[in-house]
């Protein structure tokens, strides 16, 4: 199955990689068979997105080559004496897995990358946080250069084994970045506005008839996607699992924060009652794939925002 996985780097490292009159990726391309390309200098902006498209073991080895340009060529050169010389094999990539794969990464306790950094010898950190505006989070593969193919081998078959599950990430963009009225409203109350007036929502379909402009559509109090016959020609169904105790923050007081979702992205979400042998909650996620995928948005950010509630009040 083919595989795309992708990785933060630095604007310097996206000149490495990409090298002088874009050498160095068209090399890796050829190793490798892999499609490769990082995306363009935001100004201001310090992150981009590298991108790499390929069969299981291209991409593998595509990221061990990238580790070892990125050696070859140190960002800030250094004379190499003892401990030094150790630290120069050493290299970092960054991949941005889906939060809804983290599960599929780390197994139960911890199990699956304990074995993953077992059998590659490379070490592994996931962040905790989502990155601004996507349902991506930041995993540290850390580690000598076949360490790292070895690693992002063990990586990319657990997501090609678990696919479904990343149905709908929203991927980051270095170039989106909330602001308090066309984003994430701060501190936003039960109840409260989750994003301001700009929230994009899906296109209409235009058919040529006059009906099109006259049916009300997401921006409207009465858009109901229960009854949207474009949504339900083109929708997709996806589930997600959200821990039990924090199914509350979603559903909000008296279902209003669930409601707000709703008619925010024009999704349909249904949420499976409590499983007695589970500590999670199943939620079906109905709807085309932007309504979909500014749903998954909402939910996450109402996680993160209840863990960092809770851990201010230190529970």
């Amino acid at each position: 199955s083919e595989l795309t996985l992708r990785a933060l780097v630095t604007t310097k490292e996206a000149g490495v990689i990409i090298g002088k009159a874009g050498r160095n990726v068209a090399e890796l391309r050829e190793q490798t068979g892999v499609k490769a390309g990082v995306s363009k200098v935001v100004p201001g902006v310090q992150d981009r997105v590298l991108t790499v498209t390929g069969t299981l073991d291209g991409v593998a080895k595509a990221y061990s080559l990238i580790a070892q340009t990125m050696l070859d060529n140190p960002i800030t050169p250094q004379t190499i004496e003892g401990a030094q010389a150790q630290a120069a094999t050493i290299a970092t990539v960054r991949l941005l897995i889906s939060h809804n794969l983290m599960g599929t990464i780390i197994g139960r306790q911890g199990t699956k990358i304990k074995h993953i950094q077992d059998v590659s010898g490379a070490r592994m950190v996931a962040n905790k946080e989502m990155l601004p505006q996507s349902t991506e989070r930041v995993v540290d593969v850390q580690g000598m250069v076949d360490s790292i193919r070895v690693a992002v081998w063990e990586i990319g078959k657990c997501l090609i084994e678990d696919a479904e599950r990343g149905a709908g990430t929203v991927h980051y963009n270095p170039a989106a970045r909330l602001t308090a009225g066309a984003g994430v409203v701060a501190g936003a109350g039960a109840g409260g506005a989750l994003f301001g007036d700009r929230m994009q929502f899906p296109r209409v379909p235009r058919t040529g008839n006059g009906a099109d402009f006259a049916r009300p559509i997401y921006e409207t109090a009465h858009y109901d996607p229960e009854r949207d016959p474009y949504l339900q020609a083109t929708s997709r169904t996806q589930h997600i699992s959200i821990p039990t105790d924090y199914v509350g923050c979603i559903i909000g007081k008296g279902g209003m924060r669930i409601s707000e979702i709703r008619h925010l992205s024009g999704c349909r979400i249904s949420i499976a009652k409590p499983a007695e042998d589970s500590n999670d909650r199943m939620f079906t996620l109905t709807g085309v794939a932007e309504a979909n995928e500014k749903a998954l948005y909402l939910i996450y950010h109402q996680l993160e925002m209840e863990k960092q509630r809770r851990q201010r009040a230190g529970t």
